[in-house]
């Protein structure tokens, strides 16, 4: 029941008994501190990090690399390579927020590429070949949903056989050839030739991915309730929220990404192969995770996850300016990825 002696205009008393005082004294009542505040601040501070270590990785290219890492096509080759691995990338970042993980973007991706360039598929032009790696990334990513969400399996376990499934089908698919696109299909192949403004088109299709994710997690109902779930699933479901039927839109939305993905590598590599996407999923979560999204959920943001996945991008176009081994590459990578979460374990055990 509400105390009707309790103060309606903003304010609260100071009471120092059980009695309440005919004179009570009045103060501006505080303002709650949000979740959504702290982490904000939290956020922001980790993005200002994230941009130093950019900076820093630029100034290597251009102390080891002066001739070709600050020119316009090793830019532009950046960027094209982050398109790719970024729209994955996005999709991660949602599954992780909301207390998941996908190990099976990079196979998912490999799929939907092989499955759209077969001859039965090129026949009907290139706007089918898209709408079919966009359906079957979604539908691949809503089979890993159902698993986890009604059949009650571990996300490491329903995404590590679908990894396998979905990589053993596209082989069977291709019988592990590369298919090419043919060239009535160029129109494909244009988005990663036509330019505009010095960019190619799939770098725009890559930032408006990131666009409508960032608005789809800070400025809707899907994005608070997918905070909600990965924060505390119980505390969620007793607020009202379905969290099997979110989680399963989650797995969808991943393979949404993977399909549209597999139309950017399309575009590329002028192919479909079984072979695409070997360990996007290391790439993608390890951007994520680099990004400050944690990960037991519940914390995370899209910029984030963009500014990791271009440090990741840098990195690896500095090691082939180099000539560094491959193996280099993997080893940096995964020392990246521990010493990123071994920071934030100790940045929650840090009393604020």
């Amino acid at each position: 029941m509400t105390d009707a002696r309790a103060p309606q205009d903003g304010t609260q008393d100071l009471r120092t008994g059980p009695g309440t005082p005919q004179n009570a004294t009045k103060v501006p009542a505080r303002r709650p501190v949000t979740a959504a505040g702290v982490l904000g601040g939290i956020g922001q501070a980790r993005h200002l990090g994230l941009v130093v270590a950019l900076v820093l990785l630029a100034v290597v290219g251009l102390v080891t690399a002066p001739d070709t890492f600050a020119t316009s096509s090793n830019l532009v080759s950046i960027l094209a390579l982050a398109a790719t691995i970024g729209v994955i990338t996005v999709g991660m970042t949602f599954v992780i927020i909301g207390g998941g993980i996908d190990l099976s973007v990079g196979a998912i991706m490999a799929l939907a590429s092989v499955w759209a360039t077969t001859l039965a598929t090129q026949a009907y032009g290139p706007v089918v070949m898209a709408i079919c790696a966009i359906l079957v990334g979604t539908g691949a990513g809503l089979v890993n949903g159902f698993l986890i969400s009604y059949g009650r399996m571990v996300p490491f376990i329903a995404t590590l056989a679908m990894l396998v499934a979905a990589r053993g089908l596209a082989q069977r698919m291709s019988d592990r050839r590369t298919q090419l696109v043919q060239p009535d299909n160029n129109a494909l192949v244009e988005l990663s030739t036509t330019r505009l403004f010095g960019l190619p088109l799939l770098v725009y299709i890559f930032a408006l991915v990131v666009a409508i994710g960032w608005l789809v997690l800070n400025r809707t109902t899907f994005g608070r309730r997918t905070y909600a779930v990965g924060g505390n699933p119980e505390a969620a479901r007793l607020a009202g929220i379905n969290v099997r039927r979110h989680t399963l839109i989650l797995y969808a939305l991943s393979g949404l990404c993977c399909g549209i993905a597999a139309i950017l590598i399309m575009a590329r590599t002028t192919t479909g192969s079984s072979t695409h996407g070997d360990l996007y999923e290391l790439d993608a979560i390890a951007a994520v995770i680099i990004g400050g999204t944690l990960l037991t959920g519940g914390r995370g943001t899209i910029i984030g996850s963009i500014l990791g996945l271009l440090i990741f991008t840098v990195i690896t176009n500095l090691f082939i300016l180099n000539g560094l081994n491959t193996s280099d590459q993997l080893i940096a990578k995964g020392l990246i990825i521990v010493i990123a979460v071994l920071l934030q374990r100790r940045s929650l055990n840090t009393p604020t």
